[in-house]
């Protein structure tokens, strides 16, 4: 995808309009909220009763708590940042085509560390789901409002079929093909 900032036509002006409607939104407003408890109810749960079920683990799995908690925080900061970003722009106190600067975007969700979730404490385990959880909900409307056009997702079934037709109208079914090559 073609970032709408550094787009080959600089007349465009598309994504300007969606970021803007979409920072007046009340989606975006019950984006921010959820975001915002989330990031607080984090630090509670961090700061609080997860100081203690992470003294109660063995030390290996006190890393892993470590590394989980940290990917959370870090999910939970940057998405808040992207959230409020998005604020100023509806604010005024950011331009639009400020906000669509490459320093402001977020990155696309990494895959989950592997871990024996039984043995992690539950209510880690909520949270590092439930920031995974708004953290790709963020980055799918970063990149829908932040390009040019939103690309159609890709189809697999209809991947195999155009290859299959493909195939069928070159001859790779026609088992008289073989001979009639001349």
């Amino acid at each position: 995808m073609r970032d709408a900032i550094h787009s080959a036509d600089p007349t465009r002006e598309d994504w300007k309009r969606r970021v803007l409607e979409f920072a007046g939104s009340e989606m975006f407003d019950r984006l921010f909220r959820e975001g915002m408890a989330l990031v607080e109810e984090a630090a509670s749960y961090l700061d609080g009763p997860g100081r203690t079920d992470s003294r109660k683990l063995n030390r290996e799995l006190a890393l892993v708590y470590a590394a989980e908690s940290m990917e959370v925080t870090t999910r939970l900061m940057q998405a808040a940042s992207w959230l409020v970003v998005q604020r100023a722009v509806r604010e005024k106190d950011m331009k639009v085509e400020e906000a669509g600067d490459e320093k402001y975007r977020i990155a696309k969700p990494g895959e989950p560390h592997p871990c024996d979730r039984a043995v992690m404490p539950a209510p880690l385990m909520a949270l590092v789901d439930r920031s995974r959880g708004l953290y790709e909900r963020v980055w799918r409307f970063d990149a829908a409002l932040y390009t040019e056009s939103p690309q159609p997702a890709v189809n697999p079934v209809m991947k195999q079929i155009d290859r299959l037709r493909a195939a069928a109208e070159g001859g790779a079914f026609d088992p008289l093909a073989v001979w009639r090559r001349d």
